[in-house]
């Protein structure tokens, strides 16, 4: 046997390696599906729970109710519902990509994004009374120095930050 049939031998055992290495589909979907119910639970219970004044955590950390019909840091006021349906599209290409995800770290990261995402798609879509995807988002984490937030933001900005750090190891897919 030639050298480079060798070669082209062994670069096809890897490939079909590469193809049969297993994918973390069923994490991915699980930490989206669980990011999304705690994401909804804790907005439930803000706006069950925060109707009064704010409440004070620790050091600058406060919980208040606040609804965000924009995008981030409240710009955008008045087209939620394109921003929902661009995050539905950004959801599908996840869902597309997460279906083949071959490591725990990626798996996670797009899990939060898709998580994250959807909760505040929910949000515009069943908490408001102006229609379909007009609802607003339900914020409550406040620090006083950044915009108020929700675990769903926390999903989107920790998932993304790990996507990158997974893409820096070689190890997104």
């Amino acid at each position: 046997m030639s050298a480079s049939s060798t070669r082209s031998g062994a670069s096809v055992v890897a490939e079909r390696t590469d193809a049969a290495a297993p994918t973390q589909r069923r994490l991915f979907l699980a930490v989206a599906a669980g990011w999304l119910l705690l994401d909804q639970l804790t907005k439930s219970w803000a706006e069950h729970s925060l109707t009064g004044a704010p409440v004070h955590v620790l050091g600058s950390l406060q919980l208040e109710l606040t609804r965000n019909s924009g995008a981030s840091f409240s710009m955008g006021t008045g087209f939620g519902p394109w921003i929902a349906l661009g995050a539905l599209g950004v959801v599908a290409a996840l869902l597309w990509v997460g279906r083949a995800v071959r490591t725990r770290l990626s798996a996670v990261a797009l899990g939060m994004i898709v998580g994250g995402a959807l909760g505040n798609v929910v949000d515009r879509a069943v908490r408001g009374d102006a229609g379909f995807l007009h609802g607003s988002v339900i914020d409550f984490i406040d620090l006083q120095w950044w915009p108020v937030f929700n675990i769903a933001d926390v999903g989107v900005v920790c998932g993304a930050i790990l996507l990158v750090i997974a893409t820096f190891r070689g190890s997104t897919t």
